[in-house]
């Protein structure tokens, strides 16, 4: 089953760049930079990133990204990435990035969104991966900021798909952020949202009914409410489901426990990603083998997350057919069906 989920190919729907930085790679950078971090080893960097909760997690992200600084760190990060994606039969990814913890802190918006996506441009030529970039606005800062990032935004528009909702979510719901979200649609960006990780189900309802998503980013909570779950399944909309972070966090305490099959049985279209794989103990790879062995998922269910991973993405239809049939082959070829 490991080399079944090791060449199955696939999409990566939910990964925040800045959560992909690897321990090794933040202390380079960091010499690099000569800045500072209140760690002498990169063992030291790996016990830190044991968390009980969210907000443990999101202390000691935002301190790794302020090793950021030039649109060089910001590509080697995102190539790092991507090069980890072409090790485990990742097609196409669709990264989100958070342009807020970096312009509070003096880097510029051009030199981020320069960086991800010239790193972006030379995996499609060298690794045959293709990319959509997502812009997340940070809920735990005021709407007035997001807005800010959006006008900061416009001139790259061309590099960028969507727009998110991530950081801390308890108290920070997405009726806070109705109107930033109205103004991006209307400058042709596709809404989604995380919802449903530390909020209730009331936080899913806002996130399809105030912003208008197109896609649930974890969703967990959406479990709560049974009406909730057929309103999901009539509009069509799929959850982006990270096992290894749910576990890390304590949304799960068990990973035998995690409620993605009982997504599946219930209809709902789910997909598995990483999150932010460098914090969470796993590539998407790793995120399939677990909840595979967990939950003794079949190579019909992994199938059919993969399949979901392309036709929930936000790739045109002929790019989404030519990476489903590229799935089907593979499947009927792994199982011997043809």
């Amino acid at each position: 089953m490991k080399k079944f989920i090791e060449n199955l190919p696939k999409a990566e729907l939910h990964l925040h760049i800045e959560g992909s930085f690897e321990p090794a790679q933040m202390f380079e950078i960091a010499k690099r930079n000569a800045i500072d971090i209140p760690f002498n080893s990169v063992a030291e960097v790996e016990e830190a990133y044991k968390f009980d909760c969210l907000q443990d997690f999101l202390d000691i992200y935002y301190q790794g990204a302020g090793v950021l600084i030039s649109e060089n760190d910001f590509y080697d990060l995102t190539y790092a990435y991507l090069q980890k994606c072409a090790a485990q039969n990742v097609r196409h990814a669709e990264i989100m990035f958070d342009p807020q913890t970096h312009t509070d802190r003096g880097i510029s918006f051009e030199t981020v969104i320069k960086g991800i996506s010239s790193a972006c441009a030379d995996a499609k030529t060298k690794l045959n991966i293709s990319s959509f970039l997502i812009m997340s606005y940070l809920r735990h800062l005021p709407e007035e900021s997001a807005f800010k990032t959006l006008k900061q935004s416009l001139p790259y528009k061309h590099l960028i798909h969507a727009v998110g909702l991530d950081s801390s979510e308890k108290g920070n719901p997405p009726s806070k952020f109705k109107n930033v979200f109205e103004a991006s649609v209307k400058a042709g960006y596709i809404p989604l949202a995380h919802a449903g990780e530390e909020g209730d189900a009331s936080y899913v309802w806002e996130a399809l009914d105030v912003l208008k998503i197109k896609r649930i980013d974890h969703g967990n909570n959406a479990l709560q409410d049974s009406k909730l779950i057929a309103e999901i399944i009539k509009r069509d909309i799929a959850l982006t489901v990270c096992p290894l972070s749910n576990t890390a966090l304590q949304v799960v305490k068990d990973i035998k426990d995690h409620p993605l099959k009982k997504m599946i049985d219930l209809g709902l279209k789910v997909t598995i990603n990483s999150d932010d794989p460098a914090y969470f103990g796993g590539q998407v790879n790793a995120n399939y083998s677990a909840v595979q062995e967990a939950l003794n998922l079949s190579k019909s269910d992994l199938y059919e997350l993969a399949k979901n991973s392309f036709n929930y993405s936000l790739l045109p239809k002929p790019k989404r057919e030519f990476y489903l049939a590229e799935l089907e082959l593979y499947y009927l070829q792994a199982t011997k069906k043809i």
